[in-house]
């Protein structure tokens, strides 16, 4: 597995009652109970909960400009109660490993986050267990403690490979992250098969059709419980839209299909709420703008990685949206790469989905219908490209066959 500092991978919901707006000296809210991708919350730095303990969502956070912090002891503390779920993160000590676990570190919907790295997990275990919030942290070092990072895990996510720098491309990482990600997969196929599995490492179009061909192999597959995390391209298209036409950040929602690089990114903006009218010149703008803003940002960074912190953001969103699925919220929707027959001939593809108990309760195909002339050729001019970047994944997995991992 890649050292701690190659941990990093590019990458990179629920509903606000009453609209959230974000100011230069203020944060309102009525409540905050996750993240949606109907109305996506921004993530708070803190639960406002009582003594009793608070609810399994994020709680209402009311923050005005000079008014102080409230006192330790006061009508509310920055603790919340902790929910039943153990998530795990394999990659824990990169540079989307280390926010993200901060993150879910923050949730009250988990009692247990495990934290695994090939080195340098000790130090952030030990600096996250100082945070006053209830899950409980545990670092696991080294492919010998990888069964006790994940046993009894609901939720495995995968942010662990080589990030991505200047010139190259998504694909030039298969090389390396195909390793990592399989000996991962076949460690949670071995020791927690009924977890959820969110796939972050790069590229995603090929790594997820290798997790599903791994575990197929080992007897547990379910496709019901494997997901490409594509969720920060929701969230790109959501920021640059309200940037662009000017509309409150939390009321836009933008779903994005296809795959996770490039021209497979496929902003649905025709589809986009609150129903909102662009100039062809705009929607061409935008569109390119959302798949290659992963380029952006390496190109910002100049040799110094990728996309880390919006990444990390993003899983969360997701990770969140899972966990409440998992908690029987009926209402949770969010875009992720699963097995799909919402193309016919791609086994594979980026849609809406409804998420509960059982991991994806139901594929919105229905987005794919109505498109526009820009939407339609865009979606089947991407087809060949995902559908070689499946089948590389694909063939990968079945010349290296899974096997038993201690």
């Amino acid at each position: 597995m890649a050292s701690a500092a190659m941990s990093t991978l590019s990458l990179g919901s629920s509903h606000l009652n009453k609209q959230l707006r974000l100011g230069a000296s203020s944060l309102a809210a009525d409540h905050v109970s996750g993240f949606s991708s109907a109305r996506p919350a921004p993530l708070m730095c803190c639960f406002l909960g009582h003594a009793s303990g608070s609810s399994s969502h994020w709680q209402a956070v009311k923050l005005r400009s000079r008014r102080p912090w409230p006192r330790a002891g006061a009508g509310s503390r920055i603790v919340a109660r902790a929910g039943g779920y153990k998530v795990a993160i394999l990659g824990a000590a990169g540079g989307i490993g280390q926010p993200l676990s901060l993150l879910i570190k923050m949730s009250p919907l988990v009692s247990a986050l495990h934290l695994y790295d090939i080195a340098d997990v000790e130090g952030v275990t030990a600096d996250l267990g100082h945070c006053n919030t209830p899950a409980k942290v545990a670092g696991f070092t080294g492919q010998e403690e990888l069964a006790g990072c994940l046993a009894g895990a609901d939720v495995v996510v995968i942010p662990a490979g080589v990030p991505r720098k200047p010139g190259m491309t998504r694909d030039d990482l298969f090389g390396i992250n195909a390793g990592i990600v399989k000996e991962l997969v076949e460690a949670v196929a071995d020791h927690a098969p009924g977890a959820l599995i969110h796939i972050i490492s790069n590229p995603v179009n090929s790594t997820v059709p290798i997790a599903a061909e791994l575990l197929k192999q080992k007897g547990v597959y379910d496709p019901r419980k494997l997901f490409g995390v594509t969720t920060l391209d929701v969230v790109r298209a959501n920021t640059f839209v309200a940037e662009k036409k000017n509309l409150p950040l939390a009321d836009v929602d933008v779903p994005v299909v296809g795959g996770h690089a490039g021209a497979t990114i496929l902003p649905l903006l025709s589809k986009a709420r609150p129903k909102t009218s662009f100039t062809d010149e705009e929607v061409e703008e935008l569109t390119a703008r959302i798949q290659n803003a992963g380029t952006e940002v390496v190109e910002a960074k100049a040799g110094g990685g990728s996309a880390t912190l919006s990444m990390a953001y993003a899983a969360a969103r997701f990770i969140e949206a899972s966990l409440r699925g998992l908690d029987g919220d009926g209402d949770v929707y969010e875009c992720s790469y699963v097995p799909s027959q919402a193309v016919p001939e791609l086994p594979f593809f980026a849609s809406r989905v409804k998420l509960g108990r059982d991991g994806v309760e139901e594929v919105v195909a229905a987005e794919l219908r109505g498109l526009t002339d820009f939407e339609a050729r865009a979606l089947e001019a991407l087809k060949p490209q995902l559908k070689a970047s499946i089948d590389k994944g694909v063939a990968y997995a079945q010349q290296q066959p899974a096997v038993a991992m201690s």
